[in-house]
């Protein structure tokens, strides 16, 4: 399943469209990191945290910071099924905010030969104690489909607090990730073929034949023909010669057959119709809202479950042990909180959605730090800037609801 879900991503466009409508809801510019504190003391001492986490340092290979890891980690778990991400310890250095890093590794790493290490169970390369809990990974040193001639076919036991496994778990007891493209894998092919056929037909639509009938008693040198056809052309024929055309097929129904196919392929995929095909000739506010309104719910669920209770926070806890070694020598480790803001949700219609949610607000059914989080807002940075406004004289807005302004928390109106 993962190599035809590979080659489905490579080859197939709509495959490539569901990823990345995956992906750019769930990660979108990323999934932010921010910092608590109860002090600006403590919030200093834990700046560290946030400088390693948004620059290139954090990566093994020193290309992406968090945020374009997230984007890997998503498009990963999508295609394969799964990720593997390590965490490697680095000596202290000026180029790094905090001593380790992080590689990702595809799901092809793990060794799935190795069936036992003492009296530990293994199983595809994930190793469980007799309590049944993970607490080893067996990985291969290389990729074992590389071509390079270094390539060491041994793999390496690391422990279960280096890896994390990033996989969307639908059973209880689930071992490793399946392909998303699982479901729909079938109806992509077939509908990648039914297209590709209705090319090769259309083309043939357009071939119009002209058959030119003689009889028997017409000289052979008298058989001219019709050689070509122009527009507007008066052609003659001998006598004893008839002309009949061909008939090539027609193209139906490609639309509705099209349509429903990739209604089915999002279904399966848990995305909107109009997200997958970019056709919104048949939606309207309420249609588009109504859909919108289903597929969220998948995103925060994947956003949540997947990225943020396993990838973040894992990198989080990292963040904080590596932090926790460069503070014994500065003192003491620091109290903070790290939070962590998924990115801004889309509005179909923000002239009818904003003032519905502030209405929310001054009803006391939510939160302004909860819809500030909802859209992708970070609150402590908006307070802050707040702050600045204020400071600046650059104004202050007002409640579209109650038309009294809106002031940070402890600021006079």
């Amino acid at each position: 399943m993962r190599y035809l879900s590979r080659d489905m991503i490579r080859n197939a466009p709509f495959a490539r469209r569901a990823q990345s409508v995956v992906t750019n809801n769930v990660v979108g510019l990323g999934i932010t990191p921010s910092l608590a504190a109860n002090s600006d003391g403590e919030r200093k001492a834990a700046q560290p945290v946030l400088n390693h986490m948004l620059s290139k340092g954090i990566d093994a290979h020193g290309e992406q910071n968090i945020f374009g890891l997230q984007t890997t980690v998503m498009n990963g778990v999508f295609e394969s099924g799964e990720m593997l991400v390590v965490r490697r310890m680095r000596n202290p250095s000026p180029n790094l905010g905090l001593p380790f890093q992080i590689q990702l590794l595809e799901a092809d790493y793990l060794d799935q030969f190795t069936t036992s290490y003492g009296k530990n169970e293994v199983r595809d390369g994930v190793e469980y104690n007799g309590f049944g809990a993970i607490v080893a990974y067996h990985i291969y040193y290389n990729h074992p489909g590389s071509a390079s001639p270094k390539v060491k076919l041994k793999s390496r036991r690391l422990p279960a607090s280096e890896v994390l496994h990033i996989r969307r778990v639908d059973r209880p007891g689930q071992l490793r990730g399946v392909p998303w493209l699982a479901p729909v894998m079938l109806t992509l092919g077939e509908l990648r073929d039914y297209q590709e056929a209705q090319i090769v037909k259309q083309k043939m639509s357009t071939l119009l034949t002209l058959i030119i009938e003689n009889d028997d008693d017409i000289k052979p040198e008298d058989k001219l023909g019709l050689s070509e056809m122009a527009p507007g052309a008066i052609v003659h024929t001998r006598a004893g010669q008839s002309v009949s055309f061909s008939n090539p097929p027609s193209v139906d129904d490609y639309d509705v057959v099209m349509r429903m196919g990739l209604a089915a392929i999002a279904m399966g995929l848990g995305i909107t119709y109009e997200s997958l095909a970019g056709d919104l000739s048949r939606v309207n506010f309420s249609s588009a809202r109504v859909g919108r309104l289903e597929m969220d719910k998948n995103i925060e669920n994947w956003q949540a479950r997947i990225m943020i209770e396993q990838f973040c926070a894992g990198v989080a806890r990292w963040s904080a042990d590596a932090l926790r070694l460069k503070s014994s020598e500065a003192g003491g480790f620091p109290e903070y909180k790290l939070t962590w803001t998924p990115p801004r949700r889309a509005l179909v219609d923000p002239t009818k959605e904003i003032p519905a949610l502030l209405k929310q607000v001054a009803s006391g059914m939510t939160s302004m730090q909860r819809v500030q989080r909802g859209l992708g807002l970070d609150p402590e940075t908006i307070l802050r800037e707040r702050k600045e406004d204020l400071e600046s004289g650059n104004g202050v807005p007002a409640d579209p609801v109650s038309g009294k302004p809106i002031t940070p928390k402890g600021e006079k109106p």
